[in-house]
Formats: C-alpha cells, structure tokens, sequence
C-alpha cells in the first residue's frame, strides 16, 4: 500500500477502557508522552508533543521490546522488512491504534499485527466495492470523527488493533519501498527514526554494547553495479563486509541504536561516475508477458553536472509571486525588493489571491525596465482582505498554462491565512506537476497555513522559510531568489539502444528540467523477445543543456538483473508512478471506466495503492496460534465467527500539527499534536455479516474468494 513512509511513524494509542456517563461517547483520558524509549514522566494536554520528539505511543506502557529490520538498498531504491514486538506492561486492557503517515515516493505492501491467536491483516480493495465493505465494519464512524476532529495534519493510514489484555504482546509487521533522497554530496540516505528502536534500559559504563542491543536486529544490505564505496552511519555497527569480490555487494548490521541523533541516519556512497546509472530488475516468471509484472523493469538515475555558469536571458525562466492579499501590509517591501532584484530577460507574474485570485497580466511578461515600473505602480493597488483562501484555484490556474518556451517555472508564495480544507486536493496538483517547477514558501509564524507551506516546499524541491518576528522576511526571500537563479539542466532527453526485438515503453518520463543539487529517477517497461540470447548489453543516451552549452552522458549496461528480488521494489515503485499518470488519464466516461479497471488490476497485482483503490483490514481468530492458515479454505468461511472487518482506511486528517521528518520529503511536517477518540466496542458478528450481505448483495462470491486469498497465502 501507499503507506508508511522514508522513516515510516508508528503511533499506537493506548486508552484505558473507562466508563462514560454518555452511552454514545466515549471519555478520552490524559495522555502522558514516551521519550526515547522510557517512561515519560510529563503529561501533555491532549497529547501535544513538542517540536524534534518523534513519538510510537502516547502511552508509555506499550513498549517496543524487539525488533528485526531487514533493509536492502539498491543504488537509490530500499526494500524493508520489519518486525517488532511491543508488550501492554500496564495491568489493565488497553484499547489501541495503529496510524503511520503517507510518503509521496513510498509504497508500503504489507501490514499484518498479531495479537494472541487474533491475526489483523491490511489489504487493498477496488474502491467501489470498499465503499461497501465500510458500511458493514463496525467502528468507521470514529475514523470519519477522527479524520474531521484529529489535531494531526496530512494523511495518514489508520487501522484499529482491538483490545491488548495485560501483560499481553502485539507484533507488527510492514515491509515497504521506498525511493531514498539524495544527500548533498551524492550519497543515497537511508533513515529510521531513533523512537522505533527498543528500550535502552538503565544504561551504564558497566553494560557492554552487546547487553543492550539483545532485542535489536537490524541488517542491511547494499547492492550496485557502481561498487559501494563506503558508508557513514550516526551509530554504533559493525565494519562494512563485502559480500563480492567486485565490491558490487556488502553489508553491515548495527550493534545499538543511534544515541546522540534523532533516527538512525546512513549515508552510502557509490563508485563510478555519478552523473548516469541503471538499475535492471528481472520479471516475475508468474505473470504474463507483456504486463508490468510480467517484463524486466530498468530505473535510470540522473543527476546532471551542472558547472557554475551565467545563464543566457532566455534561459533564466519564469517567476511567479503569490500575494496573500491579507499579508499584504507586511510583505509589500519584500515583494518590491525581489520584483527589483530580477534579471533582465526572465519573465514573471504577479498575482493576489483571497477569496478569489487575480493576475497583473493576463500571462507573464518579459522583465524589462517598463515592465517592471507598471508592476511596482499596480503593487500599491492591492486591496488587503480577510475573506477566503482560493490558493487551490490560483494554483490550478497556473498549472493550466504552459511553460513559457519550456523554461523553469519558480513559484514564490507569501501565504498567512488559512487553505479551507483543501490541502489533499492541493497537494494531488503540486505532486502531479512537481517535475516541472519549483516553490518557495513564507508562512508567517504561526499561521495557519505554514504546514501545507511546508509540504508544498519538499514536494517540489523549493524551501520553506517561516517568517517569524527576529527575521527580515526580505533578507529570507532574497536568499531564495538567489537559489533559484543558479544554472539548471534544461532540454532533458534519453535515448535508448537495446538489441533487437526488445523496445523500451518509459512509465516514468525524463522531467522537463533538473535543478542544481537534485536528481531524478525514471522507470521504463521492457517489451519484447531479444532475437539474439546472448546479446544483454543495451545503451541508454543523457541528454541536456545548461545555459547554450550542451551535455550529454553514454552509459552500457547489462540487460541481466543485477539482484533477484521476489519483493519486486523497482517493479513497485513503477507502478506507483504509473497509477499516478492513469490517475489523470482518461476524458470520456468508458475511456476512464477502462482506465479504473486497468488501474484496480495493476493495483491488486503488487499491493501498490492508488486513486482506484481502498486500504481494507481483516481480522482473523486463529485456531491454532501457531499456523495462520489454518482456516479451511472454502467459502463458508465468511460466515465464520472467526472472521471480522476492522476499521482500516487511508485518510487526510484535517489538523492542525503535523509531524516533521526532517530528512524526508513527507506531507506531515514540523509539530505534532495527535488526539484520538476512542473506538466503539465491536459489533457483534452477526451484525457485520448481515450488514456485509445487505451492502454487497451480489457480490458474495468475488468477496468471499477475496478474503480467502487473504486469509490462506503464506
């Protein structure tokens, strides 16, 4: 599923089960705070935590005891595996939740948490038919109260455990994908956060390293063609051992978790030359040719050399800048400063946005000394408002219009009041366009909208500065007209060469322009049948330009897969992105019906989620604790009592504190302040079952083998 994230965020609730004098509410308890690992003494109204305290459990007693994390990091592209093992020490029943936050480059593709001889397993669905399963799963209404009442902000996968007895043990296990961002000096940067490592308990000088990381396994794998050159780690690990004498291969495993540092932080550097590589990862011999799954996938990551050069007057681009017409008093100066401070030959835009948006010119112009001297006159025109925020409007406006001659598109937003619940929607726009420009972001401190600032800023590669009283938002604004005035890699294009009767269908494509200091990943489908067996070397062509000067890079690589990965991560991750384009595919209503089936099967087929699909959890009562499939595998299963629908459902939350990981492009940044209701008890079974027969009427048989594959694959 698309879930978890590049350091995914568990956060189990516990709540004790109270009685409430309102038969249809439930009381929420105080909520004390966990700090690394042991029991936090403070309590936190409504479970506020503080700014750089990353959080599992607002209540202390469900500790993570051990845990077993397997990481396999390809070039930039790591598969986890992990399991961990938490215990309610508090002698009394708790009731919890598991919620972890969405990374737009991470597909997460297996959760299951086991508790006693109760297995809860999450699983994706055709949305149609989720629809349906919802009505029938007791407890829903409360993810709807939390998704409209939550302080959290962003979206975020929630799915309802049940009841932990005392003293009783939870595992959960999630294995996802995840494209891994590029450090500043090249490396590929992995991350987990320090809160998902077990409990240090009272250490001392006198406890060996090895006494206190019993409970902690955790691998990691590296593989590239480039060769791995070496690693730096914020922990305690053993020494880098090569698996392959071309030094293609190695690994290390830590000894203790990060002690100084918030999460686990590795950095690996490659061989080889930067600029161009490849990835081929072979097919699944059970799929069909021809489908995704059924043909080699190849991932080539660019990252172009871009010397310091002054760029020509065409090539500079094209600068946007968007008033809040509320902040218009304190931003005026500023927005003076920068229109001034621009080159000759680069085009701009100035608009106002409140209740409605309104541009200067009809489109941007070329910047000019009469250009610029009608801009400053119309800037004192602006009338300050308080109404509303149509942000979502503007953006989609802009995004309507083509890029001037192919060139850059710079976004600089001056924002303060509040985006009226359209953050996702937001959000879906800057993600489908965030190959083709780039935002800064000035929330003024406080305000309501710096965290959909915040999240507009990663999504695109921009910054974000929060203007806060001790600042100049001038001096700020012009630190970032400055970085986005550096030489940029334009005119992108590959060029492929492979042996006959094989032919390339790109699923992700070349961006249209690469800023300094970024790179890009695309993903391509390999069809057909090589005429001749023993020809595997193919060719693929970088092409760009920076300024009038033109660049290119030739790299051969092997046609074999460099790694046989049953948990297919770069067949994954392309497929997300294909889902992505599907998702805005189609103008006729049976050219999108096409799509949605197209889409739900792609779906299905690797777990991946999409626009077309719905997170569904199944929670199965084992017989024997031992075997999870124990159940028989015929159809009379669903009319079990063993059998039952959780609350399980990707939401966007409508807060106002969203969690900062500060190494990783998440839409939940900065604070967090999580509050959470807690669940009805469970409907009776009979219930569910003729709730589930009512709503699905019709569709008894797809449900049911549906389920059974759940409930009986390895």
């Amino acid at each position: 599923m698309y879930i978890g994230g590049r350091a995914p965020l568990f956060v189990i609730r516990a709540s004790k089960l109270n009685l409430c004098p309102f038969p249809h509410r439930t009381c929420l308890p105080p909520v004390k705070m966990r700090i690394s690992g042991t029991l936090g003494k403070q309590r936190m109204y409504r479970g506020l935590f503080s700014r750089g305290i990353w959080f599992f459990s607002s209540y202390s007693e469900m500790e993570l005891e051990s845990m077993t994390v397997n990481v396999t990091i390809q070039d930039f592209v790591a598969n986890v595996e992990s399991e961990m093992f938490f215990c309610n020490k508090q002698q009394i029943s708790r009731e919890i939740m598991f919620l972890f936050p969405v990374d737009s480059d991470t597909v997460v593709h297996t959760f299951h948490a086991t508790m006693g001889n109760t297995r809860i397993e999450a699983m994706l669905w055709d949305k149609k038919e989720a629809q349906q399963l919802y009505k029938a799963t007791p407890g829903m209404e409360n993810l709807r109260y939390l998704q409209d009442q939550g302080d959290l902000w962003g979206p975020v996968f929630a799915c309802f455990l049940g009841t932990v007895p005392p003293n009783r043990e939870v595992a959960i296990s999630l294995c996802y994908v995840q494209e891994l961002p590029l450090h500043p000096d090249g490396a590929a940067k992995f991350c987990w956060p320090k809160k998902l490592f077990p409990q240090q308990k009272f250490i001392s000088r006198y406890i060996s390293e090895e006494e206190i990381s019993e409970d902690l396994h955790f691998r990691i794998h590296l593989q590239s063609v480039r060769g791995v050159s070496h690693i730096d780690v914020n922990s305690s690990c053993t020494p880098l051992q090569y698996t392959a004498p071309d030094q293609t291969s190695a690994e290390i495993s830590l000894k203790s978790s990060p002690c100084l540092s918030d999460e686990l932080e590795l950095l690996v550097y490659y061989g080889g030359p930067h600029n161009l590589s490849a990835v081929v990862e072979s097919r699944d011999p059970k799929a069909a040719p021809g489908s995704l799954l059924g043909d080699p996938v190849v991932m080539v990551t660019l990252k172009p050399s871009i010397p310091e050069v002054v760029p020509s007057p065409g090539h500079l681009g094209e600068f946007l800048f968007l008033m809040d017409r509320s902040l218009y008093q304190d931003a005026q100066n500023t927005l003076l400063f920068l229109l001034k401070s621009l080159p000759l030959g680069c085009y701009f835009n100035i608009y106002s946005f409140g209740a409605t948006f309104e541009a200067f010119y009809p489109q941007s112009v070329e910047y000019m000394q009469e250009t610029m001297d009608s801009a400053v006159g119309r800037i004192s025109s602006i009338c300050p408002d308080l109404g509303g925020c149509d942000l979502l409007g503007l953006l989609r406006s802009i995004y309507s219009t083509p890029l001037l001659h192919g060139l850059p598109r710079q976004l600089f937003i001056f924002i303060q009041r509040k985006v009226s619940n359209e953050e996702q929607a937001i959000m879906a726009e800057v993600h489908r366009y965030r190959d083709c420009h780039r935002c800064f972001c000035f929330p003024i401190d406080k305000c309501e909208s710096f965290y959909i600032s915040q999240a507009i800023a990663l999504e695109t590669k921009g910054k974000c500065v929060c203007i806060h009283s001790k600042m100049t938002m001038t001096s700020e604004a012009l630190k970032c007209l400055q970085q986005a005035l550096q030489p940029l890699a334009s005119e992108i294009s590959l060029h492929w060469d492979l042996p006959p009767g094989l032919e390339v269908k790109v699923i992700r494509k070349a961006p249209e322009m690469i800023f300094q200091g970024h790179q890009s990943i695309i993903y391509a489908q390999i069809h057909g049948q090589a005429q001749d067996s023993e020809a595997d070397v193919a060719t693929v062509t970088f092409q760009y330009r920076v300024g009038s000067q033109p660049f290119h890079y030739t790299l051969r690589f092997s046609m074999s897969p460099s790694a046989d990965d049953s948990r297919f991560p770069v067949h994954r991750i392309a497929m997300m992105h294909l889902l992505w384009k599907l998702a805005w595919q189609g103008t006729s209503k049976s050219e999108k019906e096409d799509i949605w089936h197209s889409a739900v099967k792609l779906s299905l087929s690797l777990g991946v989620p999409s626009a077309f699909t719905s997170a569904v959890a199944v929670r199965v009562e084992q017989r024997d604790t031992g075997h999870c499939d124990s159940l028989l595998p015929d159809s009379s299963m669903l009319l079990s009592p063993s059998c039952n629908l959780v609350p399980c459902q990707l939401l966007w939350l409508c807060g106002s504190r969203p969690v900062w990981f500060k190494s990783t492009r998440f839409w939940m940044v900065q604070k967090c302040q999580l509050c959470l209701e807690m669940l009805s008890p469970k409907a009776s079974h009979t219930d569910v079952l003729s709730q589930l027969s009512a709503h699905c009427k019709g569709k008894e048989k797809v449900l049911i083998r549906r389920f059974s594959d759940v409930l009986h694959r390895g």
